[in-house]
């Protein structure tokens, strides 16, 4: 049983994916997905994305039903079904992914203060990077004071967020929405995509096209899992896996449908990365922009506590199970995992840096930690997979290594359904591997190699077996794709621009 200062409850593990989901996405995916789509093919890649990431959500609550007994989220799933070490690389994969994430984040939040503040409009970036740096340590402060500041700060930020969304959605309702531009050239027939706008894209080509955006508005869906351990009951995490993913799903559909009624697909495109205050100024005016501009600067910096608090998880639990440094595994009195916030403020720190003498821009660190993001997806919907069809996954051939300990009978109807919805997972995140950008996923396998080679240090010192069979595969994998993309890298193939 939780201790009352250590439990996380229902409406706060909503908002901790409302506040994780709901971030920079949604205000600027009126221009992404017009860039790429028509209304007609947004209706269908809003289908596909909507099943894909519905099974991946269900994948979760799945395996926190099935394995109550696990309580560290995405990371302890993985490991039990498919290994210490592939779990050891989702964990990983996750936790860098919501440091580029924040990164990122972070970098939005002063970059949209510009509406407001001129000399954060890009033109000097050495104070935006200062300021970003600052942002990670002011808000590490606040997480190592313990899990429930960060919490009640965490809800107050996801409700102060949703507030200008609420009205754009109103405003625009009924004062801005026309069927006839919403109707115009409907399939996208008449007019050209993509940044040259010199060719016609196919129906299929905007539906792979605006998928890719699609996937990073609902990274973070499976934010509940990760605080399973901090959880009242079990069944709060799978009610909020569920109720986490219709409210955002209809957010994002609301938004990007409604977008297309304010203005033409062209004038969309054309639009900024904020492109939701724009909208929003075309229906009432100067103070619409202003509105939609405040919203986003709260909802980047809710969304970078909402992953600040997520990462360090991850590390926590890898250092609890020895698969790294037993010491990344502190808690503090007041219930921080102050010791892995420390160190994913140091990486933080790092990536600042590097993203700041590279000039990269804010679709680069959202592209990088989307690959990250897979991973844990991927060989999630694998485990369900193993769990539906040969109940267990794949033991470690020495005794007593095994985590995969028995859960809840499941009847036979429900194993069914899990089969169908963790195969389809799995199928979507394979097509989302083979849609992202290659030189990302193999800019990710380069980040995942100093992890492994800490987990396989750790390993020997525990004097443990490093890999079973098929971890020997994946091992291999993202070895060849981490040396590829140094080959590429040195020879000017691969950047980070």
């Amino acid at each position: 049983m939780n201790s009352s200062r250590d439990t996380v409850r229902l409406p706060t593990l909503i908002s901790l994916i409302l506040g994780a989901c709901v971030g920079s996405g949604i205000f600027a995916l009126p221009q992404n997905v017009a860039n790429v789509a028509s209304p007609g093919a947004a209706v269908i890649g809003w289908s596909v994305t909507g099943v894909g990431m519905l099974c991946i959500a269900f994948v979760f609550q799945a395996l926190a039903l099935r394995k109550p007994h696990l309580d560290s989220g995405v990371y302890s799933y993985v490991r039990a079904g498919l290994g210490d070490f592939v779990g050891f690389i989702s964990g990983w994969g996750y936790w860098l992914a919501s440091i580029i994430a924040q990164v990122g984040y972070a970098t939005l939040f002063f970059s949209s203060m510009s509406y407001f503040l001129p000399v954060f409009d890009g033109r000097h970036p050495l104070v935006n990077a200062v300021c970003v740096s600052v942002l990670n340590w002011v808000i590490f402060a606040v997480l190592a004071r313990g899990v429930r500041q960060a919490a009640v700060m965490n809800i107050v930020t996801t409700v102060a967020k949703l507030l200008p969304i609420a009205a754009f959605l109103i405003l625009v309702t009924f004062l801005g929405f026309h069927t006839e531009i919403f109707t115009a050239d409907f399939w996208g027939r008449a007019l050209t995509f993509g940044e040259d706008g010199d060719q016609a894209a196919s129906l299929s080509t905007q539906v792979k096209g605006m998928m890719l955006f699609t996937v990073w508005a609902f990274i973070g869906v499976e934010g509940a899992s990760a605080y399973s351990r901090r959880a009242k009951t079990r069944r709060d995490v799978s009610l909020a896996t569920l109720l986490g993913f219709l409210a955002v799903f209809v957010l994002l559909l609301l938004v990007n449908f409604l977008s297309y009624g304010v203005a033409s697909r062209e004038e969309l495109a054309a639009m900024g990365d904020n492109s939701m205050a724009e909208v929003l100024r075309l229906v009432v005016g100067d103070w619409g922009g202003a509105l939609i501009s405040a919203g986003l600067c709260i909802s980047v910096l809710g969304a970078y506590v909402s992953w600040q608090m997520l990462c360090a998880e991850p590390l926590t639990m890898m250092a609890r199970d020895r698969l790294l440094p037993v010491r990344l595994g502190h808690i503090n009195p007041t219930g921080a995992p102050v010791a892995a916030q420390l160190l994913s403020a140091v990486v933080i720190q790092l990536f600042i840096v590097v993203f700041f003498l590279n000039e990269s821009a804010y679709t680069t660190m959202v592209q990088l930690a989307t690959s990250l993001y897979l991973i844990p997806y991927l060989f999630g919907s694998l485990y369900l997979v193993f769990l539906s069809t040969r109940g267990h996954g794949i033991r470690h051939p020495e005794e007593g290594r095994s985590v995969n300990l028995d859960g809840p009978e499941v009847p036979v109807r429900t194993n069914r359904l899990h089969l169908v919805v963790s195969l389809v997972a799995f199928i979507y995140s394979v097509w989302l591997f083979y849609a992202a950008d290659p030189k990302f996923v193999l800019l990710g396998m380069v980040l995942v190699v100093p992890g492994a080679v800490t987990y396989v240090v750790t390993q020997l010192r525990e004097g443990r077996r490093v890999f079973n069979a098929f971890e020997w595969v994946i091992a291999a994998v993202v070895a060849v794709a981490a040396v590829t993309a140094v080959v590429l890298i040195a020879d000017g193939s691969v950047t980070l621009d």
